[in-house]
């Protein structure tokens, strides 16, 4: 009886610090993204900057087109993928002084906030989307 429960405790040990050494890493990488860079913003600024910028440019079917993106992320991250690409979207297209967001412009955000790890699976969503990508690879080849 001694022997299972020591083992027992030792495993919930060992599961306790492995829990709390995922959610630090998390809670440290979203601190990274707040500290100030040369410019005095952090990246989390600059997301919500450029969100501001252009919250008057998204019409609803580019909405509900972000929307059909981001659905294959993870519920629990999707908050996080959804603003960092739309706001990848809204320096685009305000760099390019666009007056409207484009479906375009969507697509080229959308690849250039995705990590390069993550490109096979978004090129997998734009071809489920039907979307020719041919347009896009020197963005592809940028990452």
């Amino acid at each position: 009886m001694s022997g299972s429960f020591s083992l027992f405790i030792v495993g919930w040990g060992i599961i306790m610090i492995v829990l709390l050494a995922i959610g630090g890493f998390f809670m440290f990488r979203k601190f990274l993204k707040r500290l100030p860079k040369e410019d005095g913003k952090s990246i989390l600024d600059w997301e919500e900057h450029y969100l501001e910028l252009t919250r008057h440019m998204w019409g609803e079917d580019e909405k509900q087109f972000l929307e059909e993106l981001v659905s294959p992320v993870p519920e629990l991250f999707r908050d996080i993928a959804r603003q960092k690409i739309a706001s990848k979207i809204g320096e685009v297209a305000l760099n390019k002084k666009q007056k409207q967001i484009t479906r375009d412009t969507i697509i080229e955000g959308y690849i250039i906030a995705t990590p390069k790890r993550d490109h096979k699976f978004l090129i997998k969503t734009l071809k489920e989307k039907n979307i020719d990508l041919r347009p896009y690879q020197s963005l592809f080849e940028q990452a």
